[in-house]
């Protein structure tokens, strides 16, 4: 095998087995931890240290350490997280998630990087043209990544399902469920839906025992790599300047009316995480089908990810864009006027499932467009991205403790129209000075990969 693509393949399997463990506990945050909303007040902390590290850290570490110990040391701050779960409180979850937070934006980076650097490097021994031999890369990559989602859920799903069988759920909880869910953010759940201790530390240590895995595969078997200096062009930017040229950027009124499009990504991701898995699904169902219903989103997500790639080559993606935006204002509306009980079980899934659908719409086609329009200013152009992602993903699990689920809805709501209206303001702007539809472009040409975290 070549050794390029080795790399790649322990780049993605090392991917794989972090967030199989991250991917299943961030599910669970506010169904097991829902005492005085700790839950979704991790989640609100971990994504702000993410906001803070994605303007700093990553070109820090990156240039200290290189990409390989720079995914090393970031994959330790996931791996603490799961170890503050075995004793989960305010002293131990909040300082962990901060850490998580802190390594997460230079994680991706230095993934992204190593990648990238991959590819050109093995296109100019083969003689072939990078960009092509760059899109294979991350198609493996992801290929193999987006099923952490999966196995991560699936793990959680089949550890929970030894509890013992509960008793039909009451139907005085079954009414304040859904869109009617006021208190349990921070009421406790209902004792007979929460898993054994036993079973809690059973499921942490599969998931710890992942990420060490995943550490030492990277570090044992992943191939230092360096960016060759080009003669061509002067010094390297130094830290300074680039943080310069990241706030020079906003100065672009596109980019001013885009920033709503990745502040909605983090919402709605926020939504799913921290409101539909616990007032719908743990509510109605009991916690050991939340795997299986976040196992129905990451499949839609991965396959439709796939899909929108390919399709976008010949609608472009404005009509993606609209498909994204029905299919969720659908939902919003959908999940405001359903009261979800037990025997609707296939209701659950289908709403999942249709979330994935337009979650892929927003993971592909946001790096696509910010990639086209800020084709000179990449770096600067994902920093905002992820800085308004990883803000609207806190607010929305700041406001999670304390708003109703219907609240919540029509918040979504509210920034969904206001984002599709900002963005069909750029497209208007863009059709005025570029003649002809946009190019279709794939995310990895647009020099980004998705940022979830």
């Amino acid at each position: 095998m070549d050794r390029s693509l080795r790399n790649v393949l322990v780049v993605a399997l090392g991917f794989l087995l972090l967030f199989t463990a991250y991917g299943g506990l961030q599910s669970l945050q506010s169904s097991l931890y829902s005492d005085e909303g700790l839950g979704v007040t991790v989640l609100s902390t971990l994504y702000g240290a993410v906001l803070l590290s994605s303007m700093l850290l990553p070109p820090l570490l990156i240039r200290a350490l290189g990409c390989k110990w720079t995914i090393v040391l970031s994959m330790g701050c996931y791996v603490a997280f799961s170890l503050g779960n075995f004793y989960a409180s305010w002293y131990t979850l909040i300082p962990t998630s901060i850490l998580l937070g802190l390594g997460a934006a230079p994680l991706w980076s230095a993934q992204c990087t190593y990648l990238t650097i991959a590819g050109n490097s093995h296109a100019a021994q083969a003689g072939k043209e990078g960009l092509d031999v760059v899109n294979h890369y991350f198609g493996i990559f992801f290929l193999i990544f987006q099923s952490s989602g999966v196995w991560g859920n699936l793990i959680s799903s089949l550890v929970f399902g030894q509890m013992p069988t509960q008793g039909a759920i009451p139907e005085e909880q079954l009414l304040s469920c859904g869109a009617n869910d006021c208190l349990m953010a921070t009421a406790p759940g209902n004792s007979t839906q929460r898993p054994s201790q036993e079973l809690i530390y059973t499921l942490l240590g599969i998931y710890t025992g992942s990420g060490v895995l995943a550490i030492l595969l990277v570090a044992l078997f992943l191939d230092p790599i360096r960016e060759a200096p080009d003669k061509t062009e002067g010094e390297t930017p130094s830290v300074l300047s680039t943080l310069l040229s990241t706030f020079k950027l906003f100065r672009d009124k596109r980019l001013r009316l885009l920033m709503l499009l990745p502040m909605y990504s983090g919402f709605e991701q926020a939504f799913l995480a921290g409101d539909y898995t616990r007032s719908y699904t743990t509510c109605a169902l009991g916690i050991h089908f939340v795997g299986y219903v976040m196992i129905c989103f990451s499949a839609t997500n991965a396959l439709c990810s796939e899909l929108y790639g390919k399709l976008a080559q010949y609608t472009g993606r404005a009509p993606l864009y609209a498909l994204g935006a029905a299919t969720h204002l659908s939902c919003i509306i959908a999940l405001l006027l359903w009261r979800p009980h037990p025997d609707q079980l296939p209701v659950f899934f289908v709403f999942s499932g249709l979330w994935g659908a337009a979650d892929a719409v927003w993971q592909t086609q946001n790096n696509v467009l910010f990639g086209v329009l800020f084709a000179e200013h990449k770096e600067a152009a994902f920093a905002h991205y992820r800085l308004w992602e990883a803000l609207g993903f806190v607010v929305a699990f700041g406001y999670s403790t304390f708003l109703c689920v219907r609240v919540k809805l029509y918040i979504l709501l509210a920034v969904l129209s206001a984002a599709m209206m900002s963005y069909v303001a750029v497209e208007v702007m863009e059709s005025r000075t570029l003649p002809g539809p946009p190019a279709a472009v794939t995310p990895a040409e647009a020099g980004e990969t998705q940022t979830k975290m």
